[in-house]
């Protein structure tokens, strides 16, 4: 009987492969994902998805927008997905794929795919990842999947994803036509955009600060500067009292 993984393994496996600090505001979106990814890969019904993929790889994109220094992001980014025991470079392939056929897609042609897939199979990834999701009675829905499907939608028109009205009746063809549960993909997916957003504050907030010592800095060390010029050309009154 094979030993399933526990988290503290994946967090071993994730360590192991990058090896320096996680700047702090970030250290807690990292170490969520993995958590999130290691549970969904040692359940049972789950069955890596290229939608997933995309939705994996959307989120740490976004999430870690603005980290520095980028060597250390493409190293998190391998460790996550390797401790995972997953190739990221096969992630990255298929979600790459996926965006590209999205971006040639009307919202109406999406969604027809969608609507297509019980019954087809079709030729192209998109319709192939859509038919295996419908015609699995046992799919794992996961919010990262809600995140890839989301993704789809904003490369296909990124004016639909910010309707809120038009985006439900989109994800309620979504969740019809792949069997996917509705309630559960709307709210995941309105907690993704809050998050974001939050993130986003978040950073802004953080290089306000950066910003705002690096000028304490500067004036100090232009204090400082002046000081020691001052003391090193004396006025004329202390050379005149010197003579």
């Amino acid at each position: 009987m094979n030993n399933i993984r526990t988290v503290s393994d994946t967090k071993r496996a994730f360590y192991h492969i990058h090896t320096r600090p996680i700047n702090s505001i970030y250290r807690r979106v990292v170490e969520e994902l993995m958590v999130e990814m290691h549970l969904l890969s040692v359940n049972v019904d789950f069955k890596y998805d290229p939608i997933y993929a995309l939705g994996v790889v959307t989120a740490f994109d976004r999430f870690m927008q603005g980290y520095t220094p980028e060597t250390d992001k493409l190293s998190i980014w391998a460790a996550l997905i390797g401790a995972q025991e997953s190739d990221p470079n096969q992630y990255r392939a298929d979600a790459t794929a996926l965006e590209a056929q999205a971006a040639s897609l009307a919202v109406k042609d999406l969604t027809d795919k969608a609507k297509m897939a019980q019954e087809s199979s079709g030729d192209d990834p998109l319709q192939s990842c859509f038919h295996a999701i419908a015609n699995n009675p046992k799919f794992k829905y996961s919010r990262l999947l809600a995140i890839g499907l989301y993704t789809l939608l904003e490369k296909s028109d990124a004016t639909a994803a910010q309707d809120s009205e038009g985006l439900k009746t989109i994800l309620s063809d979504f969740s019809e036509a792949l069997r996917l549960p509705k309630d559960k993909l709307v709210k995941d997916l309105d907690l993704y955009r809050t998050n974001l957003e939050k993130v986003a504050q978040a950073r802004l907030m953080v290089d306000e600060m950066t910003q705002a010592e690096r000028k304490k800095r500067e004036q100090r060390a232009a204090q400082t500067q002046t000081a020691a010029s001052g003391s090193k050309n004396p006025s004329k009154d202390d050379q005149v009292s010197d003579s």
